[in-house]
């Protein structure tokens, strides 16, 4: 059995169960208060847009939640990362795909069809230096800023000890949580045993009233998302073969679709069902390859 290493993404997860979970709900308005400046109480009417990992693999983001006429982005990030406003204008293009699917508006109306405001905000908590408050923008990446139509701005808070106390008062949640992160480190550099560490970094948090209800009733989730055999390094190598052979299998259909075409008496129909039968696609699959190699 290989070493068991603190897992990576466990600070991702945990912000995802606490703030992106119908079950804690108010810890997700607590959060919209926070950063919006309202102190609404009943979270009757907030809505969870959040893209699914599972869905989109390459598009996923943290929470996206609806309230009033905002539509908030959060974002937990443990490395500095100065895209974040690029990633913002393509997790917004599929959020507003998906409130104009759910509420049913017609884009082609000739009527002003009003959508809510967007408001981005990002909570860092990695090791390395960061700001306490700073705001991205997406014009910071464009050769002539001064000549685009669009802008998309994020607000990024360092959430680690120390940070942004305004914030934390006002979001207890989000201060239990940044302790909790704290804590782990703490015990981390303590213990020889990093189970025993995580171990009773939860247990003092528990007994310290830090997100005890969370903890008390998710303990054995929470021990086994920030403890795991995780290897980086092996998972990297995983994701490159992957993709290599991804790029061998679309090589070898569009070649069998350009064969088929050196035929003249062969239609597109018949091509995709061919491909069909050859790859094991579906007929949706297939008809994308027979129009991109046009």
């Amino acid at each position: 059995m290989g070493e068991i290493k603190v897992n990576r993404c466990y600070k991702d997860r945990m912000f995802i169960k606490l703030f992106g979970n119908p079950a804690y709900v108010q810890n997700a308005l607590e959060l919209y208060n926070a950063v919006n400046g309202t102190c609404y109480t009943d979270p009757e009417g907030l809505v969870f847009y959040t893209i699914e990992n599972a869905v989109y693999m390459s598009m996923k983001n943290d929470v996206a939640v609806c309230f009033e006429s905002i539509l908030n982005l959060f974002e937990h990030q443990s490395t500095p990362n100065p895209n974040m406003p690029v990633r913002g204008l393509m997790y917004y293009g599929k959020l507003y795909d998906k409130y104009i699917e759910v509420n049913n508006l017609n884009i082609y109306s000739e009527r002003l069809q009003i959508l809510p405001t967007p408001r981005y905000f990002v909570f860092y908590n990695g090791r390395d230096n960061a700001p306490e408050k700073e705001v991205l923008r997406l014009t910071d990446a464009f050769s002539e800023p001064d000549k685009s139509s669009i802008e998309v701005t994020v607000t990024v808070y360092n959430i680690n000890a120390g940070n942004n106390c305004e914030l934390m008062e006002k979001c207890r949640t989000l201060s239990e949580y940044s302790t909790f992160v704290e804590r782990v480190r703490r015990y981390q550099a303590q213990e020889t045993d990093i189970q025993t560490a995580v171990n009773a970094a939860v247990d003092s948090c528990i007994r310290d009233g830090i997100l005890t209800d969370f903890l008390v009733r998710h303990k054995a989730e929470v021990m086994d998302v920030v403890l795991t055999e995780y290897d980086e390094a092996k998972h990297m190598k995983l994701i490159e073969k992957e993709a290599e052979a991804r790029g061998e299998a679309i090589g070898q259909i569009k070649g069998a679709v350009k064969l088929a075409r050196s035929n003249p008496d062969i239609s597109d129909r018949e091509i995709v069902s061919k491909i069909v039968d050859l790859f094991e696609l579906s007929e949706e699959e297939a008809w994308g390859y027979v129009r991109d190699c046009k």
